[in-house]
Parts: structure tokens; C-alpha cells; sequence
């Protein structure tokens, strides 16, 4: 099964002030932003080229609340890397990969994540401590 680096998810505190160095290196901010409400999160993402969407991007994460996964995160680490995403064609094979391997999963089933994408995460106690979303677009 093939698997790419999709992007690498930053927790922010608003997505209009984080978004100033990535646009200042040169990256291509996405054409909108995208509010995902079971995620309780409102993303923007950010890319090194406009015509080649597999190349890997940055991904600002701002909360809708403070009673959110990435509202929770900055309260306790504060601003910083959150996830890193990979990319893969068949999203509940890799997860059954993983849990026959002892893998500990947070999400053993798939959910609707940005962009319509259908994503899982690996639990850190299993990944040497890096949250990991696996998505399949």
C-alpha cells in the first residue's frame, strides 16, 4: 500500500496571525479556509506549489473553543506541531494493519475530517510520542 507525507498539522491561536511567516518563506496559502465542526476546528492550509496537490503542506490548526482537541492541546503544550499526516489509498486496511499489530488506535474507524477526507489517528503511545492522522482523500 502506498503512503505519503500529507501535511504537518500546527496548532495555533489564530490562523490570520500564524499565517504571516508561512506566506513571508514563499508558501501558497489554500483558495479557503474550512471550519470542521466535529473537529471543533477551523483550518488553513498552506502549500509549496499551486499546480501539484501532492506535494506535502502545512496545515494551521485554530480552535472554534477551548473545550476542543486543539483547544485542549494549546492549553497544555501551547502553539506548536500537533500532528503529522500521511496519506494513504485504503484507510481501513491501514487500520487493520495497525490494530493486528498492536497498534493502539484513537479512532478505529474512520471519520470526516478537512477537505472531505476520511481520516483516523494513532494513538502517541505508539508512534514514540507524535500524534499521527492517517487520511484517505
Amino acid at each position: 500500500m502506498k503512503i505519503y507525507l500529507d501535511h504537518i498539522g500546527i496548532a495555533c491561536d489564530n490562523l490570520d496571525d500564524s499565517s504571516s511567516f508561512w506566506k513571508l518563506i514563499g508558501l501558497i496559502q489554500g483558495e479557503s479556509d474550512e471550519v470542521v465542526e466535529e473537529q471543533g476546528v477551523k483550518t488553513r492550509f498552506f502549500s509549496t506549489s499551486e499546480n501539484d496537490h501532492n506535494n506535502p503542506m502545512i496545515e494551521l490548526l485554530e480552535p472554534t473553543g477551548n473545550d476542543t482537541p486543539i483547544g485542549r492541546f494549546l492549553d497544555k503544550r501551547g502553539p506548536g506541531v500537533q500532528q503529522i499526516c500521511f496519506r494513504v489509498e485504503d484507510l481501513e486496511s491501514m487500520i487493520a494493519l495497525l490494530l493486528e499489530h498492536g497498534v493502539t488506535m484513537i479512532d478505529e474507524t474512520p471519520r470526516k475530517g478537512s477537505h472531505g477526507a476520511l481520516i483516523a489517528f494513532v494513538h502517541p503511545k505508539s508512534t514514540g510520542g507524535v500524534l499521527v492522522e492517517l487520511a484517505q482523500k
